[in-house]
């Protein structure tokens, strides 16, 4: 679920803030339960309201949109993906594995569950191990336009607080998302541009809002109440892809052979801004190069992950991305829609 939690984005880490003597609750809710479920079910509604179409997975045209690393898929599909991520910064070590599988409902309408399994190595001795938080999201493939290989999807989704391990910072609050994703393959510029026609754009555009305003911690010896601040935040993101396989079969045959011809490079940009007063305008996020090879049933990717600030991180990450076709490995079964 990369970029966005679930399918939508985490939520920026809050601000924290010191208020001298005074004793307060250890949490504050600001967001009830029904809230949360009249949300959900509202959603749901507007997108199954929408009309219906079918298509195979990630294509528009000639054009495949693969997987990219960070920032969200904009097409609906049968699949499992596993994303690993390796980081070396001043406090430690952190390697983190990912896991997403998105199921389609119906053939245009789908739901994904996400979970990732994070160990950290502290410079300073000892280490801590744990699962994030549970992630489930739902999107609707409202166009798909064959001629100009554009794909549009809405989505929303949650991540929900408390199924995390606390250690490793999961949250104890939900963050609730929508975002609005695309992707738009350049095939249909003029011949004139055929070297161009090979690029393709996808990317998103979300909200997330924290079921609760604030986290508020006592600190009896110091007779400090710790008041740390969870904001809203914006997502957007986008990646700028150039695909090697729609050179060689539908612009000109350069002789690449195996395994170039069945690969596309990527960069990701994924990021993130602060909506709240605390901290509005704060952007975090990064900038990833990379390369996905696309075989059959499978995809793999490598790409660095490179911070833009030192609010974001210090050091260059790595990427591993391998990811599985389920409707084209079991296409009878497992790989269609439960209604198709």
């Amino acid at each position: 679920m990369r970029y966005v939690t679930g399918g939508l984005v985490k939520a920026l880490t809050g601000s924290a803030s010191r208020e001298a003597g005074g004793h307060g609750s250890l949490s504050q809710s600001n967001v009830s339960a029904e809230w949360l479920w009249y949300t959900f079910g509202l959603a749901l509604t507007f997108i199954l309201l929408m009309p219906v179409s079918s298509w195979a997975h990630g294509f528009a045209g000639k054009r495949f949109f693969p997987t990219t690393f960070r920032v969200e898929d904009p097409f609906v599909s049968d699949e499992f993906s596993v994303l690993f991520g390796h980081i070396k910064e001043p406090e430690g070590k952190t390697t983190e594995v990912e896991m997403e599988y998105s199921k389609r409902i119906l053939p245009n309408l789908g739901i994904s569950l996400g979970e990732s399994y994070i160990h950290q190595d502290f410079l300073e001795g000892g280490s801590a191990s744990g699962f994030g938080n549970l992630e489930v999201g739902l999107k609707y493939q409202f166009l798909t336009s064959e001629e100009h290989e554009t794909i549009l999807s809405v989505g929303t989704g949650i991540e929900i607080g408390g199924t995390g391990t606390r250690r490793i910072g999961a949250e104890s609050f939900s963050v609730i998302s929508a975002a609005l994703f695309f992707g738009k393959g350049f095939g249909d510029l003029p011949e004139s541009m055929n070297f161009l026609r090979p690029f393709a754009i996808t990317g998103l555009v979300g909200a997330n809002f924290p079921t609760r305003s604030k986290n508020v911690t006592i600190n009896e010896e110091a007779e400090e109440t710790e008041v740390e601040r969870n904001p809203t935040t914006l997502t957007w993101g986008f990646t700028i892809q150039y695909n090697l396989q729609y050179l060689q079969s539908f612009v000109k045959d350069v002789g690449l052979g195996a395994p170039f011809n069945r690969m596309v490079i990527i960069t990701e940009f994924p990021m993130e801004t602060c909506m709240s007063a605390d901290c509005k305008g704060q952007i975090t996020g990064s900038v990833n190069p990379g390369i996905v090879w696309i075989g059959k049933y499978m995809q793999l990717g490598l790409a660095a992950e490179i911070p833009i600030n030192t609010r974001t991180g210090k050091n260059v990450g790595v990427l591993g991305l391998v990811h599985f076709f389920l409707d084209d490995l079991f296409p009878k079964s497992l790989g269609r829609p439960i209604f198709p």
